[in-house]
């Protein structure tokens, strides 16, 4: 792995874990209960029919996300398509979490997929929180706010499914969260990496001030089949 792994992470992240992957060495995608992120090995005409092979007829739907630009295989179509940025971790942060900072497990679950259904930080469904660690905060009981990691690969670990529900906004807990998963990742010996929507400028502005720097455009796809 190297850091170019980074212009198509999907990919480097199922090929270091492939007990959560589905496909070959020409296109993979995660089980379906940990995320939705699929990713051909290259632009190739045999990868992209295997990644289209991973995409079932009906409602289901694959992300790609990756620097260069995203070839469509033949028998998918675009549902969505949009620009973010990959930001990288520039400096070494030493946080004091708090001690309202819980680590999540199995039990919080179901809190967790309906704080992420609700706020929409990206993909997140039933196991997604098996990716990684995730921390959070809870407010008279309700998870009002978390944070984790998704993809990794070799020296390298994403920083994902930053929320905070509605009700509890405006307290900085986005922020806490953040740089406490960053920090973990960073006395792993890790770099963090993370990505956010173009348009989202309160998030970049949020990174940035931890210390994050703007590597690079990402382009965002959500494809389905084609109807036959």
């Amino acid at each position: 792995m190297s850091s170019h792994d980074l212009d198509r992470p999907v990919w480097a992240s199922l090929q270091h874990q492939p007990q959560w992957a589905l496909g070959s060495g020409l296109a993979r995608r995660f089980r379906r209960d940990i995320n939705r992120f699929a990713s051909a090995r290259d632009d190739g005409d045999e990868s992209l029919a295997a990644l289209a092979g991973l995409v079932e007829a009906g409602d289901d739907m694959v992300y790609l996300a990756q620097v260069p630009a995203i070839a469509v295989p033949p028998r998918l179509q675009v549902v969505q398509a949009a620009e973010g940025v990959q930001m990288i971790a520039s400096r070494a942060l030493a946080v004091d979490a708090g001690d309202d900072l819980e680590v999540l497990g199995d039990g919080d679950a179901a809190d967790m997929l309906a704080l992420a259904t609700l706020t929409q930080p990206g993909p997140f469904l039933p196991r997604t929180h098996t990716m990684g660690r995730f921390v959070g905060v809870r407010i008279d009981g309700r998870l009002a706010a978390m944070a984790g990691e998704r993809m990794r690969f070799p020296g390298h670990v994403e920083v994902s499914a930053v929320c905070t529900h509605p009700n509890f906004r405006g307290r900085g807990l986005a922020r806490r969260l953040s740089a406490a998963v960053t920090a973990e990742i960073q006395r792993r010996g890790e770099q963090a990496f993370l990505h956010a929507w173009t348009t989202n400028t309160a998030a970049i502005a949020l990174y940035e001030s931890l210390g994050f720097v703007t590597r690079a455009t990402v382009n965002i796809a959500v494809l389905k089949r084609r109807p036959t």
